[in-house]
């Protein structure tokens, strides 16, 4: 067997370190070779560490609104976490929302869908002039309102897409608004979006800005759509959209804050589109770009002069699917808002499959069962239990996307 030569021990530790240190820098030359062209790691930089201790004094458990709204989302985006927007169609998916939020000491944004809002009214409803949409959103607010504070974090209370075509359904939510703050100081939402995407840039940008102006007056904060984001979400179907839409361009997002910037007492947020999919694909489908982000900001303040390196409110469409990567690299560029609908969805049947596969030979009939024929199965089919197990999953996955935006214990 080879062995060092026992005589001559400084020189043999000599050639071991010299054979080491070529390893060393072989190593090191594959590492920056492989690694030349990747996104730069930012998980680091992200983590339940940077989160202050405290929210601004401005914010308090329950629904906020106006400066409240404003400093949570500074705080958010300072913070570097971003805050789960959830779409919902019953007071048990609500639920669902504030525990998950309640348990990893979360803000969340619960949101309605003008669809969402029908079903919430109810499907026989009368929905002439989006009667029953308008009528569904009031009272599913009205509902929060009422429990948000019982369960001790911040809620943000949002309306999702409205393209041009349902502008009635969303100044019906206007009226609701300012009705609301002329009782009680405040509106009933905390914000609202409009999706003027599919419209050419420049009315897309007159339209949002003629309903900022009416907004700030009542405190609202409007949240507008540069790009498209693609496939189908409740109602809004972009699955044959030109793929180039997905993409926005840095210039168009100056465009926006610089109308929308000029409004008194504005205050607004940018969904722009970053190769961004509604729904779940297989790996690979969707090539999602938070670099369009970063330049963004850093176009507009090299523009504008702004002392922040983040002047824009971001939001992320269609995170469902998306890797922790994309969604921490897209937190960095100033994201303070992630739609979650797809995977909330699939939860919360998950926990009604969940428990109908538990309990299925209790399920077949209101009597009999495996333990005895004539045995009632009351306190199984009862409602509330497959739909406590849907909210049980529900929370559960929420936990795991509050993880992800880092967002845990940023409330006290």
């Amino acid at each position: 067997r080879a062995s060092l030569p026992a005589r001559h021990p400084v020189k043999a530790w000599l050639v071991m370190l010299k054979i080491l240190l070529s390893l060393a820098l072989f190593a090191s030359a594959e590492g920056m070779h492989s690694t030349a062209f990747r996104r730069p790691v930012v998980t680091s930089s992200i983590s339940a560490s940077t989160v202050a201790a405290s929210l601004p004094t401005t914010v308090k458990p329950g629904v906020v609104t106006g400066k409240a709204l404003f400093d949570l989302l500074e705080h958010a985006k300072a913070n570097k976490y971003a805050i789960p927007a959830i779409n919902v169609v019953s007071t048990s998916a609500i639920s669902a929302c504030l525990e998950a939020a309640k348990i990893n000491k979360s803000p969340v944004i619960i949101q309605f869908s003008r669809g969402g809002g029908q079903f919430i009214a109810g499907k026989a409803a009368d929905n002439k002039n989006d009667a029953a949409a308008i009528a569904g959103c009031v009272a599913a607010a009205l509902h929060v309102r009422t429990v948000a504070a019982l369960y001790g974090v911040p809620v943000i209370l949002h309306t999702d897409h409205c393209m041009k075509s349902w502008l009635g359904w969303f100044d019906g939510l206007l009226d609701a608004n300012e009705a609301y703050f002329k009782a009680h100081g405040e509106p009933l939402f905390s914000s609202h979006m409009l999706d003027l995407s599919e419209e050419p840039l420049e009315e897309n940008i007159a339209i949002c800005k003629k309903y900022l102006e009416r907004m700030a007056k009542s405190n609202l904060l409007l949240e507008v759509e540069l790009g498209v984001t693609g496939g189908e979400e409740d109602g809004v179907d972009n699955t044959e959209i030109d793929n180039s839409l997905l993409y926005t361009q840095p210039s168009e997002v100056y465009e926006v804050y610089k109308a929308l910037g000029s409004v008194p007492n504005g205050m607004f947020t940018v969904a722009a589109a970053f190769g961004n999919v509604h729904g779940v694909y297989a790996p690979g489908n969707v090539k999602l770009t938070p670099e369009i982000l970063h330049n963004s900001q850093k176009f507009i303040k090299e523009q504008t002069g702004s002392k922040s390196d983040k002047p824009v409110f971001f939001v992320f469409h269609g995170g469902s699917g998306s890797s922790t990567e994309d969604i921490r690299y897209a937190i960095e560029a100033g994201v303070i808002k992630m739609n979650i609908d797809t995977d909330t969805q699939w939860s919360y049947w998950d926990g009604i499959r969940s428990y109908e596969a538990e309990f299925h030979p209790y399920l077949q009939g209101q009597i009999g069962n495996p333990e005895s024929p004539i045995k009632p199965n009351k306190k199984y089919y009862d409602p509330r239990m497959p739909m406590r197990r849907a909210e049980e999953f529900t929370a559960k996955r929420l936990s795991e996307a509050m993880d992800d935006l880092n967002s845990k214990n940023s409330v006290p």
